[in-house]
């Protein structure tokens, strides 16, 4: 069972792709794996004859445990056999790919009346649990149709659509006269409950942990006057390229630069160490209509300012879509957040567990300065660092931040 994210402890194999007997391939999907994230395809690393499934589909499996065995043959164990315990035999190694699509609920045409279980014991996967929190399900009230009377996924759902098709009946039975009653003092006002997202859950259980982070802001006002004209002629020079680089690409590369030049912000509190990245991968935060996603540009400070420019842009694209796979959204050391396209002159952002910055970005705007006598209006930006105080002092991140507005404000010293 392989670790597919960061916080996943086990993961519940809920389907076999493949059987016993079966000829594998590298590539091939073994199987799917449930995670308090996401539904995720196992695939086989090697090539051979699968012999035997160590585990039931339904089971829930720790991380690092043997989960199949794929061998020449010769040592087939027919299908029905109790799971093996872990041994030392070779086992079937899988990796992530991108999570499969996750099918929407939709109503059981003979699905079983929801009663509590007999045994009182709850048995369910790490998603099946999550998701009826996020939706306020009782699972003792579900019968499971798992393997032993698990609960999966798929049972959760039903009681959330049969819980909604309850509510709307309710809202719209005809109602039998009533006596007349005094009026009330004041009249309530309905509210309407909306089912957060999956994406949305995991983005309120993320940002709380963040809130117990001791954390403090520090911000900047930029003169982008050079940086505007710098874009202009970048754009101009890569126009037959097909290639448009925006403001935010020029942050991402700035901000990547200048974490080049101050190792000791490109980095992360791990239980009671400070951890030191070699590697600068700047996330850049995208609103979809599911919530907030971060897609990861990796090693941003090798990178030229085209071939940002033209990853963001996909990466945007695919978590637009859905299609950001995970691997896309992890390794993170350093986030931007940008919100200036909206008007807001400036924020702060929320830290992004476990980076030790992120850097929200606000609206260009004109402010009188007066140059050589003369009274000019000149384009500036605010920006604001949200600092891990357990990982930064004060005066560290100030530095950073002076820096990173000197590289803004000498745009040529960015692709130097």
């Amino acid at each position: 069972m392989p670790r597919l994210s960061d916080t996943m402890e086990e993961g519940e194999l809920s389907r076999w792709m493949k059987q016993v007997g079966d000829e594998i391939h590298k590539g091939d999907v073994l199987a799917e794996i449930e995670t308090d994230k996401a539904t995720m395809d196992l695939e086989a690393f090697d090539n051979g004859i699968l012999e035997q499934l160590l585990v039931v589909a339904g089971e829930l499996v720790p991380i690092g445990a043997p989960v199949a065995r794929i061998g020449d043959g010769s040592n087939i164990v027919a299908e029905g056999a109790a799971p093996a315990a872990p041994a030392a035999a070779p086992v079937a190694v899988a990796v992530p790919t991108t999570p499969a699509a996750t099918p929407a609920a939709t109503p059981p045409t003979d699905a079983p009346t929801p009663t509590a279980t007999q045994t009182g014991e709850l048995r369910t996967s790490p998603l099946a649990r999550k998701i009826g929190r996020e939706h306020g399900i009782d699972l003792h009230a579900i019968v499971g149709t798992g393997p032993q009377g698990r609960i999966t996924r798929t049972d959760v759902d039903r009681a959330i659509v049969a819980q909604e098709a309850t509510a709307s009946a309710a809202s719209t039975a005809p109602r039998t006269a009533a006596p007349a009653q005094p009026a009330p003092a004041a009249v309530s006002t309905d509210s309407v409950s909306v089912p957060v997202s999956r994406i949305r859950a995991v983005t309120a259980r993320r940002l709380t942990e963040s809130q117990a982070v001791p954390h403090f802001f520090l911000t900047s006002v930029v003169n982008v006057e050079r940086l505007v004209a710098f874009r202009a002629d970048v754009n101009e020079s890569l126009a037959a390229l097909g290639t448009k680089v925006s403001l935010n690409d020029l942050f991402v590369r700035a901000s990547a630069v200048a974490l080049r030049a101050h190792p000791e912000v490109n980095a992360s509190w791990g239980d009671g160490v400070i951890l030191r990245h070699n590697h600068v991968n700047v996330g850049v935060a995208v609103a979809t209509d599911d919530g907030l996603l971060v897609p990861v540009v990796t090693d941003a400070d090798q990178k030229s300012l085209g071939a940002i420019a033209t990853e963001t842009r996909a990466l945007a694209g695919l978590a637009r879509t859905g299609s950001l796979s995970l691997a896309q959204m992890s390794g993170g050391t350093f986030t931007i957040s940008n919100l200036g396209m909206f008007g807001i002159d400036s924020f702060t952002a929320v830290l992004n567990p476990p980076e030790a910055g992120i850097l929200a970005i606000g609206a260009a705007s004109d402010v009188p300065a007066v140059r050589d006598g003369v009274l000019v209006t000149v384009p500036t930006v605010k920006i604001t660092l949200t600092v891990d105080h357990r990982v930064l002092d004060g005066a560290v991140a100030a530095a950073f931040l002076r820096d990173l507005v000197t590289l803004l404000e000498e745009p040529l010293r960015i692709v130097i």
